[in-house]
């Protein structure tokens, strides 16, 4: 019977492909995609569908995908839009404005693609190995770690403000009160991080982060 770790590895094609070709791969699909004119929309319809076909073999599945693009099309859309009014010819400015969503849908897409197949511990070993700056790799992997902290603070702020008003707070009092408790947020995440680093620099951090595996880990 295969473990966890080898069925995770043997969900799908892409996810037995090498760390290297999947960003590698990634990297590729914005790249073409942002080279390709606007007026060439024909070949990003074909890329898009190219994404497809690996989200697909990658099994991501339909509502998922849903999900994730309804979330990010009303800003792209917002965005977009914005461009068309301010111009004074809006067929040439609609022509650049569609040309622009293809590109960031394609590029959003082939995000999640990378992000589902490639977990992101590797993805920062991939990363220092294509010598990205050490610094970046660095907050990376601190805001990895931390993000899911600081969503844990977020819901017991927002416990403590239904605590207060049983959830029946009108809606100017609940934008309020969410105003408040992003700023208390910050305020705790900028606590929170200069403990870290003070406790970091305790333990001798020397502004490389480490993996497990690495060769410097390992007792001679």
């Amino acid at each position: 019977m295969a473990t966890s770790g080898e069925a995770i590895k043997s969900v799908s094609p892409c996810h037995a492909l090498s760390p290297n070709t999947k960003l590698g791969m990634t990297l590729a699909v914005i790249i073409l995609s942002s080279l390709i004119p606007a007026e060439h929309w024909p070949a990003q319809g074909l890329l898009m569908a190219f994404v497809f076909a690996g989200l697909s073999v990658a099994g991501i599945e339909l509502g998922y995908l849903a999900r994730r693009v309804g979330l990010f099309l009303p800003m792209l859309l917002i965005f977009g839009l914005s461009i068309p009014l301010a111009q004074m010819d809006r067929e040439a400015a609609w022509v650049w404005t569609i040309g622009l969503w293809l590109r960031c849908l394609i590029s959003f897409l082939a995000g999640l693609w990378l992000i589902h197949v490639l977990p992101f511990p590797e993805l920062l070993m991939t990363l220092r190995n294509w010598k990205c700056p050490a610094l970046l790799v660095a907050m990376l992997a601190f805001m990895y770690r931390y993000i899911f902290i600081l969503w844990d603070e977020v819901n017991r702020l927002r416990n403590a403000r239904d605590a207060r008003d049983f959830g029946t707070a009108s809606l100017w009092m609940k934008w309020t009160t969410n105003a408040q408790l992003i700023g208390l947020l910050l305020l705790r995440a900028m606590e929170r991080a200069e403990r870290t680093h003070h406790a970091m620099l305790a333990r001798g951090w020397d502004g490389s982060p480490k993996f497990l595996g690495d060769d410097s880990r390992k007792v001679t």
